[in-house]
């Protein structure tokens, strides 16, 4: 698999200079399905000048990155396409790695099962064979590397690329059941942007069944786990805001940084579902219904740990999927991130029951965002009515996605135990109902 994987490396990556090299770059660049006030090179590049000035970069209103990112780029500014190019090739490579040490151990599971007649003998066509879960890890890859949303990342700089990165880490460490790097590139993550702190619960469920930990919170061992686990992955964090204390010689990142994701004051559009709301929003009800937005995205954390506890695998993704289309400032880069877990899943595809129509509404939608904002700023023919209709339809239609595939997981699921074919106590089919 080194051959395939190194020729889908090279074909990336000479995608991503051409596009940098042609005048398109420029254009994508100011895309605001692209970047964010939080990502843009644009801010990065101003904040540079205030920093090589001696100024502090958070002085106004301009950069909202975090201080180890403006250091980063201090040293690598010249080599800034060099350096997201290698951000997404590290992704790329982290997810295929994972995904190849996840396989092995969903076979391992599986043919032990089996070995203990655990499935019914009507769901034998519900395993998966090793040679439909070969390719898996390349198709990983490939979705990420040849997705556009990550292509016009990677070419408009902008830092999502480079958390996407960390994220990708993370899912590698955790899957090969390193409690220390898990730890260390979670907290990196969350030092970035806040919500990567949800994926703290899928994290310690899988490393607990690696180490044979029993996931019950009445045992001791569980809640040392858990505290073992908290102290490395907080006081990471606190070493990491601590640096950057020291590197800036100020506190002055937080409210820029934490307090800009949190409080949304940028109404620049985008593709998320913030802009356009607090917009509209008379003053005295923005405080409410900023918790309300904001609460969202934990909200779903302990229902699905819940449910999904013994799947953690699935239970990250879902997660990455909730934060990509949930958060204050998203962009495609996010949407790209847990697209590309999608072969993973791919044995879900019989029980899917809108897959071809969401697939439909996102490329009609992805089609649509430069046309409908042409009408809106350039022609003046639309309005921004119109740029959030196609924006709204665009998260429907993920959250239909995620949707699907969580109905599909939990349908398998539940053929594995109680057989393919379901009866009634009167011998006639039954249908399955999700409730």
């Amino acid at each position: 698999m080194a051959a395939p994987l190194s020729l889908l490396l090279v074909v990336a990556v000479t995608i991503r200079a051409a596009l940098n090299r042609s005048s398109l770059a420029e254009l994508i660049a100011e895309r605001v399905e692209v970047v964010s006030p939080i990502t843009a090179w644009k801010r990065v590049i101003e904040g540079l000048a205030l920093l090589d000035l001696g100024v502090s970069p958070y002085s106004g209103d301009v950069f909202h990155e975090t201080p180890l990112i403006i250091y980063l780029f201090h040293f690598l500014v010249d080599y800034a396409e060099i350096t997201f190019m290698l951000a997404d090739v590290i992704t790329a490579v982290a997810l295929y790695v994972a995904m190849k040490d996840f396989n092995k151990q969903v076979f391992r599971k599986q043919k032990f099962s089996l070995e203990a007649e655990r499935y019914p003998a009507d769901c034998l066509e519900l395993i998966r064979s090793p040679t439909e879960m070969f390719y898996i890890p390349l198709k990983v890859a490939m979705f990420y590397l040849l997705n556009p949303f990550t292509i016009l990342s990677c070419v408009a700089k902008s830092t999502c690329g480079l958390n996407n990165a960390v994220l990708s880490l993370f899912v590698l460490t955790t899957i090969k059941g390193n409690v220390l790097l898990s730890a260390i590139f979670l907290c990196l993550a969350t030092y970035q942007s806040i919500y990567p702190l949800t994926l703290c619960a899928p994290a310690m469920l899988y490393l607990m069944q690696h180490q044979y930990v029993p996931v019950n919170p009445r045992r001791a061992a569980f809640w040392w786990f858990v505290v073992q686990y908290l102290f490395m992955y907080l006081g990471s964090l606190f070493v990491i805001v601590c640096l950057s204390f020291f590197l800036l010689g100020s506190w002055d990142f937080l409210p820029s940084v934490y307090g800009f994701i949190l409080s949304v004051p940028d109404l620049t559009p985008n593709i998320g579902l913030f802009w356009y709301f607090f917009a509209e929003m008379f003053e005295h009800f923005r405080l409410f219904f900023l918790c309300v937005f904001q609460i969202n995205v934990f909200f779903y954390t302990v229902p699905l740990c819940i449910k999904l506890k013994d799947q953690p695998v699935f239970l990250m993704f879902m997660q990455l999927a909730v934060i990509s289309i949930f958060k204050s400032y998203p962009t495609v880069g996010d949407t790209a991130l847990y697209l590309a877990f999608l072969p993973v899943w791919s044995h879900l595809h019989r029980f899917l029951r809108n897959i071809f129509l969401v697939s439909c509404v996102l490329l009609a939608c992805s089609a649509l965002f430069p046309v409908l904002w042409h009408l809106w700023i350039y022609a003046g023919s639309a309005n921004s009515n119109f740029y959030y209709a196609i924006t709204l339809l665009f998260n429907v239609a993920q959250i239909l996605l995620v949707s699907d595939y969580f109905y599909a997981f939990l349908r398998r699921e539940h053929h594995l135990t109680a057989g393919l074919y379901l009866k009634k106590k009167d011998g006639s089919e039954a249908t399955l109902v999700l409730k």
